[in-house]
Order: structure tokens, then C-alpha cells, then sequence
């Protein structure tokens, strides 16, 4: 039995005229009638009682068209909220972000933005480290995350939303504080301040300081990007951030560049692999309308 049947047996049953019906449907008379014979043939039952100009349910006929009603309705339904998910009516998206997010992307802002837009999704916020959060994408935990770039898994996808040099901070009072341009190596004998790993920038200062075979000694280890400006700030150390975080906290902190590298910090959104295949609902999609584009 197939909703196609029980399609044309409803509209057949509601006129009482199998040419007025296969009009109706827009299909030949005999497909029609083809259908409804096999359909008989199926339940082993007739289901009208034909004659020159109209046909009449019997029985058995009248038993099938409420069912058959019951079945159109509830696969209309379920078209109907599938429907809703791909075009963000309903559904629900749960979105990942590291620490230290604020700074280059308004998070909330976009949020608002995209309830406005879609009431009726629900949202879902969770925050963690970049191991974390890729694991919660694998896992179909949460569909989107906001992720400093490192080397991408090849099951991840990332688009580029934020791409920036980092810079040297530290205290007005510490003795790099005259210096506007400063070597990796001249790093080594000071105090730093970093996120703890697999958070922040951590990784990406780590590697750069390996590639030349510079070891350096964190004094301390924050999670958050507050946290680590406010120890700088105090003199307990020195760090490397973004050039829009340093830019942000002028006037209480000494800002300086990097002489003979280039760490560049990128931030990215990421999903599954599998979410340009269409395995995801609208909801993210429609999210990621939102952000911007980075030439």
C-alpha cells in the first residue's frame, strides 16, 4: 500500500467520479483506476460500487477513507515539519566556542540577531578547549564552532571569519616596555602568561617557539582572556595576543611587534565534514549567513 494510492483513493472517494478525479490529480483515467484495482486487489476487498456516473463507497470503502485520511494527514505533517527544520522554522543548532571570542566576533549579538530571525529554533551555547569542541562536532554534539585555526582534521570543515599578527604585551613598567620591536629569541628569559593547552593561542605560540628551538617558561596559566591581560597588566609576566586584543586594553599595557616572525592567529568556524552533504538541518546554515566573509 503506497500514499500514492491512497491519495488517489481519497480524491476518488470525496468526488464520486473517476474522470472527474484523474482530472483532479492531473493523471490519466485508467492510472487511476489501475491504482485503486490494485488497491482492492491488496485488501482483498472492493471499495466502490461503480456505475455510468459516479461511483460509491461501500462498505469496506468508507472504513478505508477515514484511515487513509489519518495517513495522508500525519505524511503531510511530516513533510510539513521537515520542511520547517530545512528552512529554519523549527529545529534546533548547538553552537561551540573557545575562550576569548569577544574581541573579534560578537557572539551575542549574532545570537539575537539570528532569534529574531528564527524564533522558533532553539539554541544551544557551549564553550571548551579546541580538542573539546572538535570531538563535540565528530560526536554531532553541536553543529557549529568557533575555533582558533591549527591544522584543520580532514573531517572538519572551516571557513575563515577573523585573521590576525600577534603582538608582544607586557606591563608599562617591564624592562621590554622600551622596545617597539622584539626577537623570539630576546622572549626567552622572561615570565610568560599563556592559556593553558588546547586553549587560546597556546598552541600556536608553542609551535612557533619549537620551530626555532627556543624554550620559554610560563609563569602562569590562565583559561580565560581576561585573566591573562589582567596578569600582564600587574607585571607578572608577558604574553603574545592578538594585535585587536592589545588594542583593546591601551593605555594599561606596552604593545610590541614581533621583529623576525609572523605568528598569525586565525579564527575559524567549523563543522563536520559531512554537513556540506546536507546532514544537518537549516538552522546552522542559516547561522552561518550571518557572519562575515574574510577577503
Amino acid at each position: 500500500m503506497e500514499l500514492r494510492q491512497l491519495h488517489y483513493f481519497v480524491t476518488a472517494a470525496k468526488v464520486e467520479h473517476f474522470t472527474v478525479a484523474a482530472r483532479q490529480l492531473n493523471i490519466v483515467q485508467s492510472a487511476l483506476s489501475s491504482a485503486i484495482k490494485a488497491l482492492e486487489e491488496e485488501l482483498d476487498a472492493k471499495l466502490f460500487v461503480r456505475s455510468t456516473r459516479q461511483v460509491r463507497l461501500t462498505q469496506a470503502g468508507r472504513t478505508l477513507l477515514e484511515k487513509a485520511q489519518i495517513v495522508l494527514d500525519a505524511a503531510q505533517e511530516a513533510r510539513d515539519s521537515v520542511q520547517a527544520v530545512q528552512d529554519a522554522r523549527r529545529g534546533k543548532i548547538g553552537i561551540g566556542t573557545v575562550q576569548g571570542l569577544s574581541p573579534f566576533v560578537d557572539l551575542p549579538a549574532l545570537l539575537a540577531e539570528f532569534h529574531r530571525r528564527h524564533p522558533e529554533v532553539e539554541v544551544r551555547l557551549c564553550q571548551g578547549g579546541l580538542a573539546h569542541l572538535i570531538d563535540k562536532l565528530r560526536n554531532g554534539l553541536i553543529d557549529l564552532a568557533f575555533l582558533p585555526v591549527v591544522d584543520t582534521p580532514p573531517d572538519i570543515v572551516a571557513r575563515m571569519i577573523a585573521c590576525e599578527d600577534l603582538v608582544v604585551v607586557c606591563a608599562p613598567g617591564h624592562p621590554l616596555a622600551r622596545l617597539n620591536s622584539i626577537a623570539l629569541a630576546d622572549l626567552v628569559g622572561h615570565a610568560f602568561v599563556d592559556f593553558e593547552p588546547d586553549r587560546g593561542t597556546r598552541r600556536l605560540i608553542d609551535d612557533a617557539f619549537s620551530a626555532r628551538r627556543l624554550e620559554r617558561r610560563t609563569a602562569f596559566e590562565v583559561s580565560d582572556l581576561d585573566s591573562l591581560m589582567e596578569l600582564v597588566g600587574h607585571g607578572l609576566g608577558i604574553a603574545l595576543v592578538p594585535e585587536t586584543v592589545a588594542a583593546s586594553w591601551q593605555g594599561a599595557i606596552h604593545v610590541a611587534e614581533i621583529a623576525d616572525a609572523e605568528i598569525c592567529w586565525e579564527l575559524v568556524v567549523a563543522s563536520p565534514a559531512k554537513f556540506s552533504d546536507d546532514a544537518s538541518g537549516g538552522a546552522p546554515r542559516k547561522f552561518l549567513e550571518l557572519l562575515p566573509e574574510v577577503e
